[in-house]
């Protein structure tokens, strides 16, 4: 039996937005809304219209783009200004939760030690201030009689969707060993499920607070267990070797003049720590997620298999 709850996702046509529609058709009417229309129904039609919703999920936006070809002001349309005109009209509106889906780069773009809720906001990307801008203008207009959820993911994943794990996924079907074993690093990453499973969560728990919440799987993964798990995904042994970190790095120093696929920059990304506390929203939940950091990671893998 349905739950008596009328759910608008934007961005309902995205990785995480067809993921979620799935995850609570069971259980609740779900609605979707698109810059190019879901069922007809576009962003400018939603916000001149009266369509009926007691949620929204707020999942629309300008992802990062490694590749630096975007324009500056396309971050701050899309994650700002139509976060405030959504989130304006949900105001005005009779629907009782907003949830925002932002991003832990609304904080930090790097960081040592593990990241908090409670981490002085210092975003350097623009895509990460344009994200920081949309959560403070939910956070100074919070309402009295209404639940508004700031959500931070890390990196996210699942099947057929590596995020940005492409370049190491690709080395290791390929058969190249992984030369960077000697790097120590430990990263967040977020299963798709546990991120879906923590939504539903706040959609059923009426009781759960107001306010931001970092969401990460439990347990974070060195990069060299990366590389063991995506090997064991594709039935491939494992080749990791421990190099000099002295000759890698004078390696990738070369790459930034030579152009080589290994810069200083690229050098940072792959063997960077990023770290991230989810004991927030696990106390507010009150429940374990479904899938552990291994797992999620695993089946993501697993399904691109060739």
């Amino acid at each position: 039996m349905k739950i008596n709850k009328q759910i608008l996702i934007t961005g309902i046509t995205g990785f995480v937005g067809q993921n979620l529609s799935v995850y609570l058709a069971d259980d609740f009417d779900v609605k979707g809304i698109t810059r190019k229309g879901y069922n007809g129904l576009t962003y400018e039609a939603f916000l001149e219209g009266s369509t009926p919703y007691d949620v929204m999920i707020h999942l629309a936006g300008k992802a990062h783009d490694l590749k630096k070809t975007s324009n500056d002001n396309e971050y701050y349309e899309v994650n700002f200004e139509l976060t405030k005109k959504l989130y304006n009209q949900f105001l005005q509106s009779e629907a009782k939760q907003f949830i925002y889906i932002s991003s832990v780069k609304a904080v930090v773009d790097s960081i040592d030690g593990i990241l908090t809720e409670d981490a002085i906001s210092n975003p350097v990307s623009v895509y990460g201030k344009s994200k920081r801008m949309a959560e403070d203008y939910i956070l100074a207009n919070l309402p009295e009689t209404k639940k508004v959820y700031i959500l931070r993911p890390c990196m996210i994943h699942g099947p057929l969707n590596k995020g940005n794990l492409n370049l190491l996924f690709g080395l290791v079907q390929k058969g190249f060993p992984w030369p960077l074993g000697a790097f120590n690093n430990q990263r967040s990453f977020l299963s798709v499920e546990n991120l879906c499973f923590v939504i539903k969560e706040l959609l059923i728990q009426e009781t759960i607070l107001s306010g931001v919440y970092n969401i990460a799987d439990d347990d974070s993964i060195s990069t060299n267990e990366l590389v063991t798990l995506i090997s064991k995904s594709q039935n491939k042994k494992v080749r990791i070797l421990s190099l000099p970190k002295n000759m890698i790095v004078s390696i990738a120093k070369a790459g930034d003049f030579l152009r080589l696929p290994l810069n200083l920059e690229r050098l940072h990304k792959l063997t960077e720590s990023f770290v991230v506390c989810n004991l927030k929203i696990k106390q507010a939940i009150n429940k374990p997620f479904p899938v552990s950091a291994k797992d999620g990671l695993l089946k993501t893998f697993t399904s691109f298999k060739m």
